[in-house]
């Protein structure tokens, strides 16, 4: 019986130069590329919201807040990946030989979807933590005005804490600017069933 050759693992600079001229994202890690589904009408509204609040806050600061085009790498594994929404802090750092990867967010947000949330809350967040610039990771629900949010502790701990409510806000000390929920979810109508159904990435555990 003829054994299955196994799958060619791309290198990093291969899986640039095909992303660079692909027409949709793809997540990267450990020479397998993994496309990213495309969003809902609510993940759309909510990620602009996200970024034009936080916009309108630090347009007179030094932090700036980057749309899910801006593709991230994470150094100390490897990963490869667009969140939701980026804020940089300073001087935009790159990955070694590229001028369109940054390896220095500050805080990084991703809006939930059933689909790959448990990818969000448990195999991606352990990637996040190796960023050593990153303060505050925010998760964001679709079927709900609730954003949980990690801070980063001296010590390395992540502290959770909640808002809930659009007569919520929350603090980002991070970035020495408060969020109202009433603008995040402004004009989102809630689903609360189901809203996608595609698998999460294939060959990244979300435990």
């Amino acid at each position: 019986m003829t054994l299955p050759k196994p799958l060619r693992r791309l290198a990093e600079a291969e899986y640039l130069k095909i992303e660079r001229a692909a027409g949709f994202k793809s997540e990267f890690f450990d020479g397998e590329m993994f496309a990213m589904a495309g969003g809902t009408p609510q993940h759309s509204l909510i990620a602009t919201n996200l970024a034009r609040e936080m916009g309108n806050r630090l347009k007179s600061g030094h932090c700036v807040p980057y749309n899910a085009d801006l593709r991230i790498k994470i150094e100390a594994t490897g990963l490869y990946t667009y969140p939701d929404l980026s804020v940089i802090c300073g001087s935009l750092q790159f990955a070694e030989g590229t001028d369109d990867t940054v390896v220095d967010p500050a805080l990084l947000v991703e809006v939930l979807f059933d689909s790959t949330e448990a990818y969000d809350r448990g195999k991606k967040f352990q990637h996040y933590r190796q960023i050593p610039t990153l303060q505050e990771y925010l998760l964001v629900s679709q079927k709900e005005p609730r954003i949980e949010q990690f801070i980063r502790q001296p010590d390395g701990r992540w502290l959770l804490s909640e808002a809930a409510g659009l007569d919520a806000s929350l603090e980002l000390p991070s970035l020495r600017i408060t969020l109202s929920l009433a603008e995040v979810f402004a004009k989102v109508n809630f689903v609360r069933a189901p809203i996608r159904s595609a698998p999460p990435p294939r060959g990244l555990d979300q435990s």
